[in-house]
Parts: C-alpha cells; sequence; structure tokens
C-alpha cells in the first residue's frame, strides 16, 4: 500500500502540472458557456474509515442544484449542455487530483458516496471505507454510463438503491480482496483506453 500513497501522489502533482493549460481551456469555455455560478464546486463525501470530506468537481449543473444525494440521470434537466460533455467526458473529475494530492483520495478504489449510504454500510461491507475512495475503480467501469441505466427505470433511485448499489459494494469488495498495485494499473489503463 506505500507504493500506492507514494504513486498517487506524485502522480497527482505530476498531472496538476502537466494538465494546467487544458484546465485554462476548460475554465474559459466552462465561463463561456456556463457564465453564472462557479467553476469548481464541493460536495461532501464519505471517505476512509467513514470520515466526511469535501469532493472537488467541475459543476455540471445549473447553480445551487448539484448539492445534496439525489440521483441524476442522464438528460436531467439540472445538467447544462457544456456539463454533459463534461460528465461524458469524465473530465468533471479532474480536480479530484486535488482530494488524491492532500490525501483524501487516490487514483483507484471505490467511489466516494455522499452521506446516507457508504456510511450507513454494516458488517463487512464497511471493509470498503478502511480504503481511500477513488477517481475509478471496478465499480466505475462497470457502471461507466450508470447515469443511462438509472434514466431506463421507472424509479431511478430505487433501482440506485436496492440494484446498483449493493452490486458496487459486492464488486468493491472483490477489489480489495484481490488488491494488487498491478490491478490498479490495469484499473487505469481501462479507465483511459477502454480495453
Amino acid at each position: 500500500m506505500i507504493l500506492k500513497y507514494l504513486f498517487d501522489r506524485i502522480f497527482a502533482a505530476f498531472s496538476l502540472i502537466i494538465l494546467s493549460p487544458f484546465f485554462l481551456i476548460i475554465f474559459i469555455l466552462h465561463k463561456v458557456k456556463m457564465p453564472e455560478g462557479k467553476f469548481i464546486f464541493r460536495q461532501t463525501r464519505i471517505g476512509m474509515n467513514g470520515k466526511p470530506f469535501r469532493i472537488f468537481k467541475i459543476r455540471t449543473m445549473k447553480e445551487n442544484s448539484e448539492e445534496g444525494g439525489s440521483v441524476s440521470v442522464y438528460d436531467d434537466e439540472r445538467i447544462l449542455p457544456f456539463g454533459k460533455w463534461l460528465r461524458e467526458t469524465k473530465v468533471d473529475t479532474f480536480f479530484e487530483l486535488i482530494n488524491i494530492l492532500i490525501g483524501d483520495m487516490s487514483f483507484v478504489g471505490p467511489r466516494p458516496d455522499v452521506p446516507g449510504y457508504a456510511d450507513k454500510l454494516e458488517g463487512d461491507d464497511r471493509k470498503i471505507l478502511t480504503v481511500r475512495p477513488g477517481i475509478t475503480g471496478p465499480a466505475s467501469l462497470k457502471y461507466r454510463h450508470e447515469d443511462r441505466i438509472l434514466a431506463q427505470q421507472p424509479d431511478p433511485k430505487r433501482y440506485n438503491d436496492e440494484v446498483i448499489y449493493p452490486d458496487k459494494v459486492k464488486i468493491n469488495l472483490q477489489y480489495l480482496e484481490n488488491w494488487s498495485f498491478f490491478s490498479d494499473v490495469k484499473i487505469l489503463w481501462k479507465t483511459f483506453f477502454g480495453k
């Protein structure tokens, strides 16, 4: 795990430096396409050992509509057109590199949930809270298009709570039981290149 910790910090710092010109372009486009409201929003998520932290993301919704734990679906009316592109390309998650740099997150691990989900896990399921949450992970890969899946359900929140979330917990427990640094590298490869 020490190798994972060092990799996270070094690669996060390197990525922030290399991507800084790209961030500037995204910032300008964001201000042009979504002039009202902030560029970055912070939201409370549950992290390692059940400790809440504030995650950094690029705002994709109308101002003041992203706070809270409601489930968002594809074509959600709160999501602005440019925000939809940011979500589909996962660019909205790039500033989570800051969370990695300060120690709240890792590149690979269970996605951090809003209060009301991960903080209510019981028994062995709480093992997924023994590691830092990640930007990507095996459950994230399986549900890469989660918003589209939810959009097809008559009750998206219920489907998320009863089907998707329990499956994510199962996948994340399997990830922890079989963890290796090489498995993290493979997950990162699949995240970036889809293979």
